[in-house]
């Protein structure tokens, strides 16, 4: 037997009108064609969420992320966690690489250092393009993450 559904609000709740993207996340193991799978992984996924004001950063983002975690924080044997999150409704879109190893929390080279060594311009270049980054502690390993706030929101 059929029955039929009344979709108005109860109570003065205001209803869904659009029904924000899901995260998506994806585990890479310790191999070199992961960064530009993970690059891949992405662009599908701003692709599909209809986010392409600031794609390019994210891209750059995600790899340099991704060939963080796998220099320096995924143990032989182990991958990283690449994961998105939609938020706000402006577009934004978080990046979050989840790593197993102990390698430390990553920092921006110092200034007093001068030009960074050939393979320490990554978290540069984070800091520079996204609206917001940071490490997160878990148990083993870190999140390394950063934030892209949707177009005006910047």
């Amino acid at each position: 037997m059929a029955t039929e559904c009344d979709c108005r609000p109860v109570n003065d709740e205001t209803p869904l009108l659009h029904q924000p993207p899901s995260p998506r996340e994806r585990f890479y193991r310790r191999e070199r064609q992961s960064v530009p799978a993970a690059r891949t992984f992405a662009r599908d996924a701003l692709r599909d969420w209809g986010e392409c004001g600031r794609a390019d950063d994210v891209l750059l983002c995600v790899s340099e992320l991704a060939t963080n975690a796998l220099v320096h924080g995924v143990p032989p044997g182990r991958g990283f966690l690449l994961r998105l999150v939609p938020y706000g409704e402006g577009g934004g879109v978080r990046i979050e690489v989840h790593d197993s190893g102990d390698g430390g929390v990553p920092m921006l080279p110092r200034q007093d250092e001068g030009e960074p060594r050939e393979g320490g311009r990554g978290l540069l270049l984070v800091s520079e393009l996204a609206d917001k980054w940071g490490v997160g502690l878990r148990h083993p390993g870190k999140i390394v993450w950063c934030e892209f706030a949707g177009p005006g929101h910047r």
